[in-house]
């Protein structure tokens, strides 16, 4: 189909309290992903597979490395008819709410915007989701159906369904019901939509396709601020809903385990999402920078970008990213390095010298096991950072151990010999 009817709404991420410490400076859909790439780049990318020519970022929390990503990544030529435009949150006059205090909130604070662009269809999508999409079989499937409201779902299986919003679905996919996040198994019963016994509920993936007009009705007869609680459940009774259903690789990046098992895996001999697809490639900011050396060692499943430069050291099943530096003697193991923003000179060396600290990268001699280590993250000599099951929640000015894993926070300073 013809998708220049088709306005795209990327959801900038709120506080993204459950990724924290990689929260801490950063919106969730900037965070760095897979050693090149952020969050951002895998809606943007599936927007420009399906040819979608208008396209909106609606952002909030700590956007300032989104913002520039965006204007360094993706700008459009004067001969392009389409456009990439961030609808930031703003204060208004005569207006008392300035911050989104929701999904729904946040669109229809931006009604005059989206009114503008003129679409027949509006696509709501999340900023911090990882899979592959082809967003145009996805609007067809909406007009096909003659449907209000069309929303993407996953097939899962019981385990999962506590932590989703289930939607039921009848013979023809229209949604009859839906239960956010199911607790027991009475909550769960007569839910069952798909025709695999192993994953037999549908989940809402949070990706909506609505018609527009439909879009800001719902809009003005429900108060509420939030899609997946509010605006969709009252949809289902007085709107045409269907589900689409899409049994491919889906990732939610909520949580700090989630986004380092999904990253490990990535450097794993057949990864569950493939990065070397070559008709549907991840786009990112090109960088110019010269391939990684390395100055012998031992690698072995091993994910490396650009620009990094490895010293005699050895890795094990790892993410190394842009710019890295990694010196002779150092262990690293199950663990992600987000890399550098930029290359230290010999004079910032010296000067790190003369104050003590260590330079950016890994020190020689360092062993490091179950971690991720944030951009300009400084680990000194003979460091060591073990990875121990169960390990408490901690927070240090320095480190923060999660969800048994430890995080090196960005600029975040390690002395030479610590152990933690």
């Amino acid at each position: 189909m013809q998708m220049h009817d088709v306005l795209a709404l990327i959801l900038g991420g709120g506080a993204g309290t459950r990724l924290y410490p990689l929260t801490r400076d950063r919106t969730k859909p900037a965070v760095p992903l897979a050693g090149k790439y952020r969050l951002i780049d895998i809606p943007m990318s599936n927007c420009f597979h399906a040819n979608i020519e208008k396209i909106a970022i609606l952002t909030q929390f700590k956007s300032v490395s989104l913002h520039r990503h965006i204007h360094r990544t993706y700008t459009r030529d004067m001969f392009t008819q389409g456009w990439v435009q961030i609808l930031a949150a703003e204060q208004t006059h005569g207006g008392s709410h300035d911050w989104y205090q929701g999904t729904a909130d946040a669109i229809r604070k931006q009604t005059i915007e989206i009114k503008a662009a003129g679409s027949k269809y509006t696509l709501i999508l999340a900023g911090d989701h990882l899979y592959r999409m082809d967003y145009g079989a996805f609007v067809q499937r909406h007009i096909d159906t003659g449907a209000d409201v069309t929303i993407a779902v996953h097939p899962v299986p019981r385990e999962d369904a506590s932590g989703l919003g289930i939607l039921k679905m009848d013979d023809n996919g229209r949604i009859t019901k839906f239960v956010e996040k199911p607790k027991t198994a009475e909550a769960l019963d007569g839910m069952e939509s798909g025709n695999n016994p192993a994953r037999p509920y549908m989940a809402s993936m949070g990706i909506y396709v609505f018609n527009t007009d439909k879009l800001f009705d719902l809009l003005e007869e429900q108060p509420g601020d939030d899609f997946g609680k509010h605006i969709i459940p009252a949809s289902i009774d007085t709107h045409a809903v269907m589900g689409y259903v899409f049994d491919g690789y889906w990732e939610d990046i909520g949580t700090i385990r989630r986004f380092y098992e999904v990253n490990l895996d990535m450097a794993a001999p057949l990864p569950k999402f493939n990065l070397y697809d070559p008709q549907h490639p991840i786009y990112t900011r090109p960088r110019f920078l010269p391939g990684t050396k390395v100055e012998g060692g031992s690698l072995h499943n091993v994910l490396l970008a650009d620009g990094g430069r490895i010293q005699e050291a050895t890795i094990r099943y790892g993410v190394v990213g842009l710019r890295s530096i990694i010196s002779r003697g150092s262990t690293v193991q199950h663990t992600i390095i987000m890399g550098a923003d930029y290359y230290e000179s010999l004079e910032d060396m010296q000067h790190n010298q003369r104050m003590g600290i260590p330079n950016i990268g890994i020190g020689e001699g360092s062993f490091i096991e179950g971690a991720i280590i944030d951009k300009n993250a400084r680990i000194g000599r003979q460091v060591i950072i073990r990875h121990i099951p169960e390990r408490p929640y901690e927070e240090h000015s320095n480190w923060v151990s999660r969800d048994g894993i430890i995080i090196v926070p960005k600029n975040a300073i390690i002395p030479d010999g610590t152990v933690i």
